[in-house]
C-alpha cells in the first residue's frame, strides 16, 4: 500500500460569497447541478516510459470530447532513465501515489488513467475506459457541475450551485493545463521518436479546501494562466477521492 498522501496545495482563492450573477458572460455548458457530465479521466504518464504513448494517444481523442475532461499528469519516477520529462512534477506523482492508496493498488506505474477518481486501468486499451466512463454515467444521480465564465477582464469566474453532499465536505480544485506538446526524445526509452502530448497539467491550485455543498463562487485572476491553455475544476471528495462534478473551459483556437 502506497502510504505518500498528498502535500497539502496552496490555495489562491480570491473570494467565496453566495452565488451572485453578473460575473460574466455566461458558458455555454453543463449547469451547476445534473445528471450528466462532464466526467474526469486523469492519465499518469511520462515521457521516458516507453509504453505511454499509445495511452498518450487515447487521451488525446478524449480530449476531443465534450463529455469529458481528459488530464495528463507526468510524473518523475521515469526521469532516471536518460531522459527528464519536463512537464514531470513530484505534486503530480505525489497525487498518483494517493490514488494508489486509496484505490488499493500494490504500486503505481504508467500509463496509468483513473476515471472519476474511483477507478483505473492503463488507458492502451480503449474498452475498459470507455466501460468505466459507461458505469460512472449509470452510478451517478446527479453531479455538482461547475459553470466556468471567462469575466471581461480575463479572470475566471467559478460557480457552484447548492449540492447534497454524502460527506462533510469537498474540495474544488482549479486545473490549468497546456492543449498539446510534441516533443523530440533523443535519449531513454523512446530515443529517436516524437511524443504528441495533449491536455498536459502544468498546474493545481486549490480554490476552496472545505466546499460544504453551499451555493457559492470564486474569482481565479487572469495572471494565473495564459489566455491559450485550458483550464478545468474538479469537486472532489478529500484525498483524491472520487470526483463529484467537474468542467473545462478551452479557447475556441486552441489545440
Amino acid at each position: 500500500m502506497i502510504k505518500t498522501a498528498l502535500p497539502r496545495r496552496r490555495s489562491l482563492l480570491v473570494g467565496s460569497m453566495a452565488l451572485a450573477t453578473g460575473l460574466g458572460a455566461p458558458f455555454n455548458g453543463p449547469t451547476a447541478r445534473q445528471t450528466h457530465g462532464p466526467w474526469a479521466v486523469e492519465l499518469f504518464t511520462s515521457q521516458g516510459c516507453s509504453s505511454c504513448p499509445p495511452a498518450d494517444a487515447f487521451l488525446g481523442k478524449l480530449a476531443q470530447r465534450p463529455d469529458v475532461v481528459a488530464l495528463s499528469f507526468h510524473v518523475t519516477y521515469w526521469d532516471y532513465i536518460g531522459w527528464k520529462d519536463r512537464f514531470a512534477s513530484p505534486e503530480f506523482t505525489e497525487r498518483q501515489r494517493t490514488y494508489a492508496r486509496m484505490l488499493k493498488q500494490r504500486s503505481v506505474y504508467t500509463p496509468e488513467m483513473v476515471v472519476e477518481g474511483a477507478a483505473h486501468a492503463p488507458g492502451i486499451d480503449p474498452g475498459p475506459i470507455e466501460a468505466m466512463l459507461a458505469e460512472a454515467k449509470r452510478r451517478a444521480a446527479s453531479r455538482a457541475t461547475p459553470q466556468l465564465t471567462r469575466a471581461s477582464d480575463g479572470s475566471l469566474e467559478v460557480k457552484l450551485a447548492a449540492f447534497s453532499l454524502d460527506r462533510p465536505a469537498a474540495e474544488v480544485v482549479l486545473v490549468v493545463y497546456d492543449r498539446r506538446h510534441s516533443t523530440a526524445v533523443p535519449r531513454g526509452e523512446n530515443t529517436g521518436r516524437t511524443l504528441g502530448n495533449f491536455n498536459v497539467v502544468r498546474r493545481l491550485e486549490t480554490i476552496a479546501e472545505r466546499w460544504s455543498g453551499a451555493a457559492a463562487s470564486w474569482t481565479v485572476p487572469a495572471d494565473r494562466f495564459a489566455p491559450d491553455q485550458g483550464l478545468a475544476v474538479l469537486v472532489q471528495a478529500v484525498d483524491c477521492g472520487p470526483i463529484l462534478g467537474c468542467n473545462k473551459l478551452e479557447a475556441m483556437a486552441a489545440g
